[in-house]
């Protein structure tokens, strides 16, 4: 750094002129004086004191500035900053002086200018710095505010930046935020947009959301999402493959310039670890390929859940559903009959128990718990064992399924810690509820249409007609309305309340589990004409529905779920263990902890927090930045247990090939920091501005002495003296 330093006045000639004259006038006068005082010292240092005053003044009056320049050894900078994410390699740059000429991407559109021989002609007068920005790599996504921010910070001497990118920015500030610190230190930003502003005609397969896991035997819902830039609609055959070879297909007719949702049904055979892959046909049409194929990890494993039922008086939905249980060979029933009059409670065959389950150790094993038309009262439920069902939905993830009856027993469960988990509102004028003599119908909401627990068909799209074709019922519940949170699958076909249709099936998450109301008592007689078909599949798909989550992961003494079941990526998943001492006896308190490793290796360790007391559940929560599947390792100290589970984040890569690129975000930077907007083809160009662009100016800095504190000090200091001195004298 080369400084100068200089004393500099801002002076006319009327302004000289004017103060010499003053001071010339002054001087004579102080000489009149100190010669009538007989030329005394005393005086003559007064007078003398007046003519520093005076002679100070008047150069002050010419504004006197120390002016001191600055002019840096080194050269300017020119930061050339470009694109390198996976969203440039687009192949979709056409020359438009050769029309006939092949399309390239956009990576290699903006080549000539990532090299440093295309810059060599500024060598001489600039320091030209090549820096790329997003390269690939897993979590990272297009941040130009970074780019443009970190270059200002750590370049020293810049004096522009080249930006060569397709504007496609997903993560950080907006870009113009940064372009605003440019524009403040006087850097101009000269965009270089490549790519094409129209989408590349291409159908993407966006999500493959296949279950974390399957039950040997039963058909495993895949649901997918395809998005197509086609102008025209068209047939095409999606196939299912699994790592055992075994294929499914399906005709799926895709929406134009739109997303297109549908499902396959899967039925693996055997147990173990499966990859499924789901692939859409190349459309001759279609210019990228790339992203017609997805895979997700299946395990599928044998099943035994444990359900309870627990019902007073054994009416026929009772019988048919503990029927349909006990045959599936997937659960395990226990039975629990209140029923009024007989001497021992419990009395049955094998599958009913004698008591219900007195403390948390001996109700945590069940996965699903039936409610009948049972209450509160002697020889029922206790107010404890409320508590216990509450928690258990609540902490451990179980299901709670509420099935009331024309006795009114579960309007005492109100009046309970079960209120708050009970997803309906009662009417309490009509606790046995409404018959009719004539079968009333089933009608599914929107909801029930798209849900799996309705879904009695094998085909989407005959699932309404099969519900219309059920026998009605002749019983259903005294409900007003559904409360807020919950999920209306099913209403009544005619009766109308003061809140609309009168809600039959309704669903809720509570806490960690679910939690289903069935309004009727009617369900026994969907067998009529076809047997098990409904029935069966109805109750074996609500069961299996409620114990998804809390049989995600688990071992002998420690259990994993998380929710959403299919993470999605960069979305919060939230980990809930429930966790066991050797005993059976739920942790009260511990060090709980998950190791996570994403598909890059990168490992991550969560601490968990404990949720009570009593129940032995903690919780965490966690954050992927890449797509694909994860491990974990849960473990806890106290117990010395660890158990390994992996769950699968959902997402496509941020940095898609084929959208649009977006130019008007350059454009932008430009406009704001006073650069221009450069074809990526017209190097020469850029070269010729920086080429004629003038010298830096220097780095200035001056002290205005005529307007400086100090000095006005010095003023006052003198003039009191100068008065101080007149006393002294005795001239005043």
């Amino acid at each position: 750094m080369t400084a100068t330093r200089a004393l500099t006045f801002l002076a006319s000639p009327w302004s000289i002129a004017a103060g010499v004259i003053v001071w010339i006038a002054v001087a004579v006068i102080s000489f009149i004086s100190w010669r009538r005082s007989g030329y005394r010292t005393d005086i003559g240092c007064l007078e003398a004191l007046r003519l520093v005053i005076v002679a100070l003044a008047t150069i002050l009056l010419n504004q006197p500035e120390w002016v001191e320049e600055y002019r840096p050894d080194e050269k300017p900078a020119i930061a050339v900053l470009w694109d390198a994410s996976n969203s440039m390699t687009t192949k979709d740059v056409v020359d438009p002086r050769e029309t006939a000429s092949e399309a390239r991407t956009r990576q290699e559109a903006i080549g000539p200018l990532t090299k440093k021989s295309a810059w060599s002609p500024l060598r001489e007068r600039f320091n030209v710095v090549l820096q790329p920005f997003a390269k690939p790599a897993p979590g990272r996504r297009t941040d130009i505010h970074a780019a443009l921010v970190s270059t200002l910070d750590k370049t020293s001497g810049l004096t522009a930046v080249v930006l060569a990118s397709d504007g496609d920015w997903n993560e950080g500030e907006p870009p113009v935020e940064a372009a605003v610190r440019l524009r403040l230190a006087n850097i101009p930003v000269f965009g270089i947009p490549v790519g094409s502003r129209q989408r590349l005609p291409d159908v993407e397969l966006l999500s493959l959301d296949a279950p974390t896991f399957g039950i040997v035997g039963k058909n495993v819902r895949i649901p997918f999402t395809i998005d197509s830039s086609l102008p025209r609609e068209y047939m095409a055959t999606v196939v299912l493959k699994a790592s055992d070879g075994e294929e499914v297909t399906k005709d799926v007719r895709i929406a134009p310039q739109g997303r297109t949702s549908d499902s396959l049904l899967w039925k693996p055979k055997e147990t173990g670890d499966f990859t499924v892959s789901l692939e859409i046909p190349k459309h001759d049409s279609e210019a990228v390929s790339d992203n017609n194929r997805l895979g997700a990890p299946v395990s599928i494993r044998e099943e035994k859940l444990r359900v309870l039922l627990v019902e007073s008086y054994p009416r026929w939905e009772y019988r048919y559903l503990r029927n349909a249980l006990s045959r599936d060979a997937g659960v395990e029933l226990s039975c629990l009959l209140f029923h009024p009059g007989l001497e021992k409670v419990g009395s049955g065959n094998k599958d009913y128990i004698k008591a219900f389950p007195t403390n948390l150790e001996e109700l945590a094993p069940f996965d699903v718990v039936f409610l009948g038309d049972v209450g509160v009262e002697d020889g029922q439920l206790t107010e404890e064992q409320c508590r216990l069902l509450r928690g258990l939905v609540e902490f451990q993830a179980s299901g709670l399924v509420f099935m009331p009856g024309w006795q009114g027993r579960q309007f005492s469960l109100l009046e309970t810690p079960l209120e708050d988990v009970y997803p309906v509102v009662l009417d309490e004028g009509q606790p046995g509820g409404w018959g009719s003599r004539t079968p009333c119908r089933f009608e599914l909401t929107a909801s029930g249409e798209r849900s799996l627990l309705t879904k009695l068909a094998d085909a989407q799209e005959s699932n309404a007609e099969v519900w219309d074709s059920l026998p009605g019922f002749q019983w259903y519940a005294p409900v007003t309305r559904a409360k807020a949170g919950t999920e209306v699958l099913c209403v009544h076909g005619d009766a109308v309340g003061d809140y609309g249709r009168l809600p039959l099936i309704v669903t809720r998450t509570y806490g960690a589990g679910k939690v289903l109301f069935m309004g009727t008592d009617g369900a026994w007689r969907w067998r009529k004409g076809v047997e098990d078909k409904y029935h069966y599949r109805f109750w074996g798909q609500v069961v299996r529905w409620m114990a998804y989550q809390r049989n995600m992961a688990k071992g002998e003494t420690m259990r994993l779920y998380y929710t959403p079941d299919q993470p999605q990526l960069r979305k919060t998943i939230t980990l809930k263990a429930n966790v066991m001492e050797p005993t059976g006896e739920p942790l009260s308190k511990g060090e709980v902890v998950a190791r996570i490793v994403a598909p890059s290796g990168n490992a991550q360790t969560i601490q968990f927090t404990p949720l009570g007391d009593e129940w032995g559940a903690f919780m965490g929560r966690f954050v992927s930045d890449e797509p694909g599947k994860h491990d974990v390792t849960l473990s806890c100290r106290e117990t010395d247990a660890s158990l390994d589970a992996s769950f699968y984040v959902q997402g496509a890569d941020k940095e898609p090939v084929g959208l649009p690129a977006r130019p008007e975000v350059l454009e932008e930077i430009s406009r704001v920091t006073r650069g221009r907007i450069v074809a990526s083809n017209n190097l020469t160009e850029i070269l010729n501005h920086f080429q004629n662009m003038p010298d830096p100016p220097p780095s200035v800095r001056r002290l205005q002495i005529w307007c400086h504190p100090a000095t006005a000090s010095l003023i006052v200091v003198l003039l009191g003296a100068f008065w101080v001195a007149r006393k002294a004298v005795g001239l005043i």
